[in-house]
């Protein structure tokens, strides 16, 4: 018996309309700013008719690469509601891959645009075996103060009893043909743009560092500190921080070149110091792991790894031959692959948009304890 385990940010799957660009050109779409616009009710208009005239082909992308994954259950970020993933889900997945999903689970977290964590399952894995939710916790409310996480890095834009966690920790218990398993869902801190000389990873490192040390005393409460390497979790989602990354150089006419570099501190190094848990996503070559391509400008480019599915001791063990599948036909053509990974992307697919999402679905198949 297996299990198809996915993880995917699905980028601004959002029911709501956002005007604020009208007000702070920093939030106005590149389209619009070609255009000289003074009225406000003129540019709702406008805004509308372009979110409108791309949403579809973006979700029949978004809705493309989740069929790839032929996943038993997917955990999802950036997902406006559970109206809009319902939605989502019957006029564009149904369409390709039937009544899988009829499961579909979210509570609303942190983030301050209203982007949630979400997970979709289907009633039974590809082997006939049922999917059953056993429960479904929330660790939205946990603050620095709970769990004596607070240090003076994060006092500069930090208060003790903020929450810890930006978004969510989803905490999702299943039994799959009567094993369980448990699935923790989250996305990290986002590492945002340079600002006062230092660049953003650097600057929301401690968020981030945060949200995994609470993520890893989440489990270590559930299971026990000395018995969580025998349990069965993985988690799972967009952790905004990498532990390495690809850069690229070069250009279109001369050719690429790409360079892997180790990096000296990351937020993740919490979940996998001491063999906590496997980012099993190091099984793959090291030029191979990415899921998202980084690019400011031709001198500051890079792949690296933002999408994570992270396995127990226990699990990684009984799953040590499984190696996890990227799914990156959604990307955009503007993507620089390294040799021999590009692949045939979505129909309509653009340099940079139309897309399926800026980051590539996680697939990994599973035996069970």
């Amino acid at each position: 018996m297996s299990l198809r385990l996915a993880t995917f940010n699905v980028e601004n799957l959002i029911k709501r309309f956002d005007f604020t660009g009208f007000r702070n050109q920093l939030k106005q779409d590149r389209v619009l700013k070609l255009l000289d616009v003074h009225d406000e009710q003129a540019y709702k208009l406008l805004e509308q008719a372009r979110v409108v005239s791309s949403t579809d082909d973006t979700r029949q992308m978004t809705a493309l690469a989740i069929a790839e994954t032929d996943a038993d259950i997917i955990c999802l970020q950036e997902v406006d509601s559970m109206e809009a993933l319902q939605a989502f889900e019957y006029g564009y997945l149904f369409r390709m891959v039937g009544s899988g999903y009829r499961n579909k689970y979210l509570i609303e977290g942190n983030d301050t645009r209203g982007i949630d964590v979400a997970v979709m399952m289907r009633d039974q894995t590809r082997d006939g075996e049922p999917i059953e939710l056993v429960d479904i916790r929330s660790h939205a409310a946990l603050s620095y103060r709970d769990l004596d996480l607070f240090t003076p890095e994060l006092a500069t834009t930090n208060q003790p009893d903020d929450r810890i966690l930006k978004r969510d920790c989803l905490e999702v218990d299943v039994r799959i043909g009567g094993k369980p398993l448990t699935l923790y869902v989250v996305h990290l801190k986002s590492m945002g743009g340079p600002r006062d000389g230092q660049e953003g990873r650097q600057v929301t490192m401690p968020v981030r560092a945060a949200e995994t040390k609470a993520v890893r005393h989440i489990i270590e409460r559930r299971f026990g500190a000395g018995n969580s390497a025998n349990a069965s979790f993985a988690i799972c989602g967009d952790f905004n921080d990498y532990q390495e990354r690809v850069l690229v150089a070069g250009d279109q006419r001369n050719g690429y070149r790409f360079e892997h570099v180790a990096e000296a501190e990351s937020a993740i190094d919490a979940l996998t110091a001491d063999h906590f848990a496997e980012n099993i996503m190091r099984r793959r070559d090291k030029i191979d792991r990415w899921t998202l391509f980084h690019s400011r400008s031709p001198e500051e480019r890079w792949l690296c790894q933002l999408d994570y599915i992270c396995l127990s001791q226990t699990l990684a063990r009984l799953n040590a031959g499984r190696v996890p599948d990227i799914i990156r036909a959604g990307q955009p053509y503007r993507t620089i692959f390294p040799p021999g990974q590009d692949v045939p992307r979505y129909p309509r697919t653009g340099w940079d948009r139309p897309k399926a999402s800026d980051h590539c679905p996680v697939v990994v198949t599973l035996d069970l304890l």
